[in-house]
């Protein structure tokens, strides 16, 4: 059988979490094995499309897929680890597999503990060591091959950049995506500078209609003055105006000695015979007297 280089045998370095499973690239598809290459131990053979476990630990753990020919290793554990081969007996080649099965990576955790005007600073933390990095946008801020902590500063003016904080293994990594704007603070401050130009912009307006308002009454005080002013230098006063009142006589006796003729007076003697007239005089317009 053809043997593949120990160069070769590295490119076939597979990872895989405990729990996980992990499907071998390279498909068996008519007869061949599938061995544990550490221990020599043969682990399955398929012939006449069939698969038979000859390994009792692989029970319900290794499946192989007639269609694609491909064997998938499930519920890993770290004693899955080692070295696998598939031996193609059809095809006269072998292949090799370098498995590693590691912990899940921890779920990582970002926190505030320092805020201030104009920048904060937030720490990513995880419950046993790992690798950690600080991402902005796609660019790495801050990392650690080992840690339980990592902490980073973020400005003010980077509040609309992406963070995240990545904590990984070999096998996987878990991502915990931060709202900076949110944590930092600095949607609540700007809706503060907002909440005030929402106010000091009608307060302006405003006191600006006052101000107009209060030129254009003096500039209307000033020229009605003026004009009043000219006008009594044009037109000086007028005297008084006179009324005449017409007189009104009213005679009180009777009528038939109103057509009479009254004779003219002739002397002493004869005032006894002559007949007094009253007369009164009367306003024509009560009203205006």
């Amino acid at each position: 059988m053809m043997r593949l280089s120990p160069a070769e045998e590295l490119k076939r370095n597979l990872t895989g979490v405990v729990g996980g499973n992990i499907t071998l690239p390279d498909p068996l598809m008519e007869r061949g094995f599938i061995l544990d290459a550490g221990k020599a131990n043969i682990l399955a053979s398929v012939k006449d499309g069939k698969l038979e476990i000859l390994n009792d630990k692989f029970n319900n753990k290794l499946l192989w897929n007639k269609d694609s020919g491909l064997f998938t290793i499930t519920d890993l554990q770290k004693i899955d680890s080692g070295v696998y081969k598939i031996d193609d007996i059809k095809r006269k080649i072998s292949f090799f597999y370098s498995i590693s099965v590691y912990d899940a990576a921890p779920t990582p955790a970002v926190e505030t503990r320092t805020v201030s005007s104009d920048s904060c600073w937030l720490i990513c933390s995880v419950d046993k060591p790992t690798s950690l990095m600080w991402y902005k946008d796609e660019e790495i801020q801050n990392q650690s091959s080992s840690a339980v902590s990592l902490p980073i500063t973020v400005y003010r003016q980077d509040k609309d950049s992406s963070y995240r904080c990545v904590a990984a293994n070999p096998a996987e990594n878990k991502t915990f995506s931060v709202d900076v704007r949110k944590l930092c603070g600095f949607n609540e401050t700007e809706s503060g500078d907002e909440e005030r130009i929402y106010w000091i912009a009608p307060l302006v307006s405003v006191g600006f209609v006052i101000i107009i308002a209060f030129v254009f009454c003096m500039i209307k005080q000033r020229y009605l003055g003026k004009k009043t002013s000219d006008r009594q230098t044009q037109d000086p006063a007028k005297e008084p105006e006179v009324l005449y009142t017409p007189i009104l006589i009213k005679d009180k006796r009777q009528t038939e000695v109103q057509e009479e003729n009254i004779p003219e007076s002739s002397g002493t003697s004869d005032r006894n015979n002559l007949t007094t007239v009253y007369a009164k005089l009367e306003h024509p317009n009560p009203g205006r007297a």
